[in-house]
């Protein structure tokens, strides 16, 4: 069975997690201030142990947003290597079923581009898109205290996801982008961080391109089987 459910059955919940998926071209409409704002308390919403809440966010307009995209652009055009994440996104090496996975949903993608295996400067091109939120006129930008330990990093995710849902739920497109944590010198100095916080992941968010090929991918999820132990 697959883990995708009949549509006719879906709750209000399920619909929008079903709907979710991550946009990577964005129209340059505005999203009010407001709409952010219920967006994020709406998320907040999200468990944490003990009530913690390890999350910070920063919203990124005008000004500040262009400075921070054009900062970073330059440092991927420079490819001078200096630049690392803090920690680990992804495994050292990767390894089966991940590597599979991660493998078709880049090459559905470049597949939707028209960009042919080997063809490194278009796919090169394609990942500098991240650094420019996809064209989102808001970005998202989350931090965490560097005291916290592992716990709060699961808590984090859970509040990602709320974010993305309440976006959703709004009419509002979303993707989260751990690219930008090879950057997180950059992202300091330009958002004047201070020593204790460190950069998770960014987010695109706004109105997504109806017209973009790129929006057209819906990322396969396994089947039940795949993931799913039964016991007693």
């Amino acid at each position: 069975m697959n883990a995708r459910t009949d549509t006719t059955t879906l709750s209000p919940i399920d619909e929008i997690l079903h709907a979710r998926r991550s946009i990577r071209a964005f129209l340059p409409t505005p999203v009010e201030d407001d709409t952010v704002d219920a967006i994020l308390a709406a998320a907040a919403r999200a468990p944490s142990g003990t009530n913690m809440q390890p999350w910070r966010v920063h919203v990124l307009r005008g000004q500040t947003l262009e400075r921070l995209k054009s900062a970073v652009c330059a440092a991927f055009d420079a490819n001078d290597g200096s630049h690392r994440a803090e920690y680990d996104y992804y495994p050292p090496k990767f390894f089966e079923p991940y590597l599979s996975r991660r493998r078709a949903v880049g090459w559905q993608l470049y597949g939707r581009l028209g960009i042919e295996k080997g063809d490194t400067a278009r796919m090169r091109a394609q990942h500098r898109k991240n650094f420019q939120f996809f064209g989102a006129p808001t970005g998202l930008m989350f931090t965490i205290d560097r005291g916290l330990s592992q716990g709060s990093w699961l808590d984090y995710g859970m509040f990602l996801q709320s974010v993305m849902l309440a976006a959703q739920a709004r009419g509002l497109a979303t993707c989260p982008q751990a690219a930008w944590v090879d950057y997180h010198r950059i992202i300091t100095e330009v958002l004047q961080l201070p020593p204790d916080e460190q950069v998770v992941c960014g987010m695109a968010l706004g109105h997504a391109d109806p017209d973009a090929v790129e929006n057209t991918l819906v990322s396969e999820r396994a089947p039940l089987e795949d993931f799913v132990v039964r016991h007693g």
